[in-house]
């Protein structure tokens, strides 16, 4: 595996799954095949759980870890060809992307939407560009439109919990006082669906997320009817996608933070989060708190997720 940004990168599902099942069972049998190998993290953005897993997984499989802050402590880098750089950026992603290339045999890029210029941002600009010239294996640590190794780890944890063999898997949007990008939703819809799971997008009008990330699931604008029967609630707020409102925030209606009440209408659900959680906006300290939530399981599997991605990798090099 070359790159890893989308869950068609991963192949069938099912041996995925039980390809992480496998390392989680023993995290520590693969040392040798990261001996003398070099994992490169760039981080364009802020992590506390990304960060955390992969440098853990990557560790776990023998490599060596570089941790790149580009805004601290680097050059600060412009992104675009044709600029005259007369400003504050002293030096261009063409020259940099090749240089870390040379100190690296994978690379992980972290880099999120601007929710700015959708166009640019739907192009995933920044994680295409190490694509094509660093000349090594590149996994998305959360780009501008997905975050697969979330959505890979939250698959896991829902086969870990499922009692059914096609549950109903339930993503919600949940109000947030900033406007955040569609990643993870985007990704959470595309697995799961990939995984054959009954899965239902509840959310207000003007919150559809791009078709190609949703397609296979059933959109329900009615949140109770979405939430009645379900299996799994997985809440997470994001910004509009559709022109000409990209970005923008159009609600802030707390009757869709997830509560007891809501959680009442579902089949005993189990709660999930990727974290960091808003409490009382996305959901009540009372959900999060319940033996039902499973945020804390599914941090745990992020390790997991990248250590399987990161196996594929260094078995291709």
């Amino acid at each position: 595996m070359k790159t890893f940004t989308s869950v068609a990168d991963i192949g069938p599902v099912s041996e995925a799954i039980a390809e992480a099942r496998a390392i989680k069972a023993d995290r520590f049998a693969y040392t040798s095949l990261g001996r003398n190998r070099t994992l490169m993290m760039v981080f364009f953005n802020s992590s506390l759980r990304t960060r955390l897993s992969t440098q853990k997984a990557a560790l776990n499989l023998g490599m060596n870890v570089i941790v790149l802050d580009i805004n601290q402590g680097a050059w600060k880098l412009e992104t675009e060809r044709g600029v005259v750089m007369d400003g504050d950026k002293p030096e261009h992603l063409l020259e940099a992307i090749p240089v870390m290339g040379c100190y690296a045999d994978i690379i992980g890029v972290r880099a999120f939407a601007s929710l700015t210029d959708k166009k640019a941002d739907y192009e995933e600009k920044v994680i295409n560009q190490f694509i094509r010239y660093s000349g090594r294996p590149v996994f998305s640590m959360e780009a501008a439109t997905g975050h697969p190794l979330q959505a890979f780890a939250d698959l896991i944890t829902i086969e870990e919990h499922k009692t059914r063999k096609r549950p109903k898997v339930v993503l919600t949007w949940a109000p947030h006082p900033r406007a955040l990008p569609q990643a993870v939703p985007n990704s959470f819809a595309q697995w799961t669906v990939a995984a054959g799971y009954d899965v239902v997008i509840t959310h207000p009008h003007g919150y559809e997320l791009a078709p190609e990330f949703t397609a296979g699931a059933t959109i329900e604008y009615d949140r109770e009817k979405a939430f009645s029967g379900a299996d799994f609630i997985y809440a997470k707020n994001w910004s509009a996608y559709a022109d000409p409102n990209y970005g923008k925030i159009l609600s802030t209606d707390r009757a869709w933070t997830v509560d007891t009440r809501s959680m009442e209408l579902t089949d005993n659900a189990f709660f999930m989060h990727c974290l960091p959680v808003r409490r009382n906006m996305i959901v009540t300290d009372d959900v999060i708190e319940s033996d039902r939530s499973l945020v804390i399981p599914e941090a745990a599997n992020r390790e997991i997720s990248a250590q399987t991605v990161l196996k594929r990798m260094l078995q291709s090099l």
